[in-house]
């Protein structure tokens, strides 16, 4: 069962562009929290969830924030913080559709430190309303997942000469309670990346994801790891289904 419960129904996607895709029936893991009925506090794991609010334009934007009192291992994708190392806490900040900034990894380093988050974290941007965020759970693994899907991209598609937009990113946040390897945790996020592909094709997406999705996996920095984080493994397998079902639910809610 997820740990974020909805107090309202659930809402969709706040990018104006997104459109609601047919998918298949995920299973009954995931819960959505609707726009304006997120609790104040809840609990991902070890990490403290929790959500702020900043002020651009002169209008306020929700952060979700997880903290934990001991670093984890993480490996990210994300603009700030991103790699693999040992990480205290992760941001997922909503910006405006017209967010146009290029120093993202700056603009994020300053938005931890105005929340009071110390030590070393990870720090993702997307369009989309954060507070419409999914949590699924699968045999421990919990995923937490915010969606738009404005711009859908093949991974293989022409280049293209616009600039790249924040409306329609897929951030993925996954927790796993027992360590993997290095080598594992790569394995992990092709592993997840796959597993959002299946989603979208099965909620007949024309696209792999959008072109500024990003992925964050935290496991304990402790504990004899495990060697495996394709598919087919332990870990792997759960992350899999978890991440699935987070990308189909969060997809069937979008308007």
């Amino acid at each position: 069962m997820a740990t974020v419960h909805p107090d309202g129904k659930a809402g969709g996607s706040f990018d104006p562009e997104a459109r609601k895709p047919v998918c298949r029936d995920a299973g009954p893991q995931g819960s959505i929290v609707g726009k304006h009925k997120v609790a104040e506090r809840t609990r991902v794991t070890s990490l403290e969830m929790f959500v702020r609010f900043r002020r651009e334009g002169g209008r306020p934007y929700p952060v979700l924030v997880w903290r934990s009192a001991e670093a984890l291992r993480m490996v990210a994708s994300a603009p700030h913080g991103g790699g693999m190392g040992m990480r205290r806490w992760i941001i997922n900040a909503q910006v405006p559709q017209s967010y146009g900034r290029r120093d993202p990894e700056h603009h994020l380093s300053k938005l931890g430190v105005s929340l009071g988050l110390a030590g070393k974290g990870v720090g993702m941007l997307t369009a989309a309303d954060v507070r419409r965020l999914v949590v699924t759970n699968d045999s421990g693994v919990e995923v937490a997942a915010t969606l738009g899907l404005g711009h859908p991209t093949w991974a293989a598609a022409d280049d293209v000469a616009s600039p790249v937009s924040l409306v329609g990113t897929i951030n993925v946040v996954i927790f796993l309670p027992e360590r993997l390897s290095d080598a594992a945790l790569v394995n992990a996020v092709a592993t997840a990346t796959e597993a959002k592909a299946q989603a979208l094709w099965e909620c007949g997406v024309a696209g792999t994801g959008t072109a500024t999705d990003a992925v964050c996996i935290a496991c304990p920095g402790d504990g004899s790891p495990h060697s495996f984080g394709g598919p087919r493994s332990v870990w792997g397998a759960r992350l899999a289904r978890a991440v699935r079902s987070a990308v189909v639910d969060g997809a069937k809610a979008l308007p």
